[in-house]
């Protein structure tokens, strides 16, 4: 008995061991990573000040990096025709995360259903697969003759941009789960909407996660696209609109900002992956 639990604690400690070098050995690979990433970004803000400060590329098609600077500093204290940025900031997160969480409480649990029962996927599938392939602003001129250049038209643009990849998603995840799982939990008893809330969706939430990714990505360049269309605020009708005066420094700043602000937005979605399922490399 004592050799037996003797032999059990060996056995994890040497996994215990294995684990922590294998975060070491992950801890270095990223490292690596990310210091290769923030060189490359450096080399190319380098290249981007000797441009301009030996004028190789007129000031007009390229800025420095002090003229973009010096515009952000302007835009942060007296803001950019009558809202500060943060205020144009806040006008298209709020668009977009409306139409997020619209997308998400809608496409996964209707893409749930759809791929448990194919009846109800022949429903839907065909106007799903229909609207898909086609370029957002080619039907947003029909959201805009409906209901205006309000930000309803511009909320629900960006919904059917972030219902088709995670209806998809949805639909994909729960066909390749295993059918053991599914009829282990209902002999445990899961049946009814507890075999949905805490069997099914919790399977697929990693897989979701990465559709969701996904549906930022459409959503966000068909934000930007919207508001440069009909909005009279946003960070994407600020670039347009400050392209109307050819101030490049204020484009160039506004498309700054926009890509800082996805970035951030798609290193909060893979933490979340990362939570969800530790053990998928991200």
């Amino acid at each position: 008995m004592n050799q037996d639990h003797a032999a059990g604690s060996a056995r994890e400690s040497a996994g215990k061991v294995a684990v922590r070098a294998a975060r070491r050995r992950s801890g270095t690979g990223e490292w690596l990573y990310r210091s290769i990433s923030a060189g490359v970004v450096l080399a190319v803000f380098l290249l981007w000040w000797l441009v301009s400060a030996r004028q190789w590329v007129n000031p007009l098609f390229l800025p420095s990096p002090a003229a973009v600077w010096a515009a952000f500093t302007d835009i942060v204290r007296e803001g950019y025709k009558g809202e500060s940025l943060l205020s144009h900031i806040g006008t298209s997160m709020r668009r977009l995360f409306l139409a997020l969480g619209l997308a998400f409480v809608t496409a996964v649990p209707l893409g749930i259903l759809c791929g448990r029962f194919r009846w109800l996927r022949a429903v839907f599938d065909p106007f799903v697969e229909f609207y898909r392939p086609l370029p957002p602003l080619a039907y947003y001129t029909l959201l805009i003759l409906w209901f205006g250049i309000t930000d309803v038209s511009k909320v629900l643009l960006l919904f059917l941009g972030a219902f088709a990849p995670l209806f998809i998603t949805a639909v994909f995840s729960v066909q390749r789960l295993s059918a053991d799982r599914i009829n282990g939990a209902k002999s445990l008893g899961a049946k009814g909407w507890k075999l949905y809330v805490f069997v099914i969706f919790p399977s697929i939430l990693p897989e979701l996660l990465t559709g969701l990714r996904t549906a930022v990505g459409v959503s966000y360049a068909t934000l930007v696209a919207a508001e440069m269309v009909a909005a009279v605020s946003g960070v994407g009708w600020m670039v347009l609109d400050a392209s109307k005066f050819l101030r490049s420094d204020i484009m160039y700043l506004g498309i700054i900002v926009m890509a800082l602000i996805a970035v951030a937005i798609d290193l909060i979605i893979r933490m979340l992956i990362r939570r969800v399922s530790p053990w998928i490399e991200h």
